[in-house]
């Protein structure tokens, strides 16, 4: 069932063009990812489908009474509410609900004839199980430990960080679950073990969901479609990213096969055209300007064509090509390195080296310490036991607050300091605007100021003006945030070819797997691990290990039951006897007693000088004696059987 369409939509910001006459179905049970460069038109398409953004032509039609609600980038709470207060109070209508039914089923039980009760009823229930809204306190209990918000849920919102901020909208949406969820990079702020929950929360909960993301491991999980948004208009790929991948491929060779064939057919009407006279005749005109258009689309597609291939290149390059760098040279020896942040123990008794060419991600759940370790190799903070020998190199640091960066100056100023306009990037003299193009910025960017730019633009250029520095090693903080996924492509094809030694935090774990060697994994309580294993694969490992242990300890739970249970029964109590000799009888009686009851209803005779409702109620109860009676009684005679056998 179709629950929002766009159609033929059209929006422009003042000169730009977003989107062109564009179309747009969401069916239920979908999830469908949004992806495309940064200012492409992902957060005005997802804002149009809310309903926050009027199209400037073109129609949205949403189905009935459909709830669509979107996680904000920048979310507003009262800031004197509890965190609890806060998620309780976005889930007003569902415990409103929850406690209507409630209200209803009483009702009922004294007047259960009522239609009005009864489809009120109805409606009711499948209102909730819509929103698997029964064990709403349970699902809160869970969301508020897995968003590690637990020791905040006391605390009033004003406390807490935007990325907290963020993680308890995205709380207070999943347990609401509206008809159509909106979220936009909702792994932001996010460990990995958070977004895992997330991925389980949405597949389980069967969402209807239409998202951003630059987290490729995370679009593949869960999209059943991926939109691309490319020169204004929507491009639809039927699966996950992995699919998405292989039919632009399959397109790319379409779309080199139609230009092959375009360029013959071109041939084929030039040579007409080179002849002269006739093609001046006025009934050829028509021809003539077909040539024209032709020679225009013929100049369009080889740059349509190489674009598409080298997002291609930059995502399927092989991320675990060799390395033939002679790797001898040691950046850092660490020594029994520890360190604590006020009482929390952060990193105890760590030995490790770091050699040039290494390419190391540092991973683990958000505050165990990982920025504080980027910090210890800078040398920004001091270890509180423990040595860092640092040999004689340059370290290029790219961290969140993007500190590099002056909003006073213009792009070219930034990148040429001291006049021109030209850049070295690693030994190769450059226009730069060629070398911004690289980082999709058009030629209009070089005189804007750093100020002016959205996030994501700021990220590009501290990246861009990273690469123009002669560095032996990187260092960065969480370089994905705020990236699309082109932009993310092109630092991984920088990166990759680097030469010097790399080290970065990251949650994302596609990123992390295609450029990452070796991993330090911060486990909390002080304990870092290293290890050469793929990132997901470890997560995976990681996984199994926890199931295990989990149901390990649920045998052991059942050995030390079975051990506290009694000495097995060999006969059956004075009181079982009882039961088997005295229930049939009771039995019997009762079930005389709600046949006559059941003949005074259906006879007006019978029950004229009594009250229907009284009858009604004195079946019911009858009925629910018997019930328990043979419940016991089979319960005893199913116990006599199997101490008979010997079991």
């Amino acid at each position: 069932m179709a629950l929002l369409d766009l159609m033929e939509v059209s929006k422009n910001y003042e000169a730009q063009k977003i989107l062109c006459e564009v179309d747009f179905h969401l069916e239920e049970g979908e999830r469908v990812a949004i992806i495309g460069q940064n200012g492409g038109g992902k957060s005005t398409l997802l804002n149009i489908i809310n309903g926050t953004i009027e199209v400037d032509s073109g129609r949205r039609v949403v189905n009935g009474s459909v709830k669509i609600d979107i996680l904000q980038q920048t979310p507003t709470f009262d800031e004197d509410l509890t965190v609890k207060d806060a998620i309780e109070n976005e889930l007003q209508e569902l415990k409103d609900k929850k406690r209507r039914f409630e209200e209803v089923s009483e009702l009922l039980a004294n007047d259960f004839e009522n239609k009005e009760l009864l489809k009120e009823q109805e409606e009711l229930s499948l209102y909730l199980d819509a929103h698997n809204a029964w064990s709403i306190e349970d699902k809160i209990e869970r969301v508020l430990q897995e968003f590690d918000l637990k020791k905040y849920e006391d605390k009033p919102m004003g406390v807490l960080s935007g990325g907290e901020q963020r993680r308890v909208a995205l709380a207070s949406l999943l347990l609401k679950k509206p008809d159509i969820l909106l979220l936009d990079e909702p792994t932001n702020h996010l460990d990995v073990y958070m977004v895992e929950f997330l991925e389980e929360m949405l597949l389980k909960e069967r969402f209807t969901l239409v998202l951003i993301s630059h987290d490729r491991y995370f679009i593949n999980s869960l999209s059943t479609r991926v939109v691309e948004i490319e020169e204004c208009k929507l491009r639809s790929f039927k699966g996950g990213y992995s699919d998405y991948l292989k039919a632009k491929e399959e397109l790319l060779k379409s779309m080199q096969k139609s230009h092959q064939n375009l360029l013959r057919l071109l041939k084929r009407e030039e040579e007409w055209l080179s002849r002269g006279v006739k093609a001046r005749l006025k009934r050829n005109e028509g021809r003539k300007k077909r040539v024209l258009e032709l020679r225009e689309q013929a100049k369009k597609n080889p740059s349509a064509i190489r674009k598409m291939q080298l997002q291609l290149q930059r995502e399927q390059k092989n991320f675990n090509q060799k390395e033939s760098v002679n790797r001898k040279k040691m950046l850092f020896e660490i020594e029994n390195l520890s360190i604590s942040l006020g009482e929390k123990l952060l990193i105890k008794d760590f030995n490790t080296r770091i050699l040039q060419q290494d390419k190391i991600a540092v991973v683990g759940r958000n505050g165990t310490g990982k920025s504080t370790f980027l910090k210890l190799l800078l040398g920004e903070l001091e270890p509180s036991e423990g040595v860092i020998k640092r040999g004689d190199f340059k370290i290029g640091y790219f961290d969140q607050d993007k500190s590099v960066l002056k909003d006073d100056k213009t792009l070219i100023e930034t990148f040429c300091p001291n006049g021109g306009d030209r850049v070295d990037v690693r030994g190769k003299n450059m226009h730069v605007y060629g070398y911004l193009k690289n980082f999709l910025f058009p030629k209009e960017h070089l005189d804007k100021k750093i100020g002016v730019l959205s996030g994501g633009e700021k990220n590009r250029v501290a990246l861009a003006l990273l690469f123009t520095k002669d560095y032996d090693c990187l260092i960065l903080d969480e370089p994905t945030n705020d990236l699309d996924i082109p932009t993310i492509n092109i630092l991984e094809e920088y990166l990759m070819s680097f030469q010097g030694a790399l080290i970065f935090v990251s949650h994302d774990r596609y990123f992390v797997d295609k450029i990452a060697k070796k991993l330090f994994i911060l486990k909390g309580d002080g304990v870092v691990e290293e290890s050469h294993t793929l990132y997901s694969e470890y997560l995976d490992i990681e996984k199994e290990i926890l199931s295990l242990e989990k149901m390990e300890e649920k045998i052991n739970d059942e050995e030390k039951e079975v051990k506290k249970r009694p000495k097995k029964q060999t006969k059956l109590s004075y009181k079982e006897n009882k039961i088997l000799e005295e229930y049939p009888k009771k039995i019997e009686v009762l079930e005389e007693e709600i046949k006559s009851l059941n003949e005074c209803l259906s006879n007006p005779e019978c029950y004229k000088d009594k009250k229907l409702e009284e009858l009604y109620r004195e079946l019911q109860t009858k009925e629910d004696e018997l019930e328990k009676v043979l419940e016991i009684y089979f319960e005893v005679e199913e116990k006599k059987e199997t101490l008979k056998r010997g079991v």
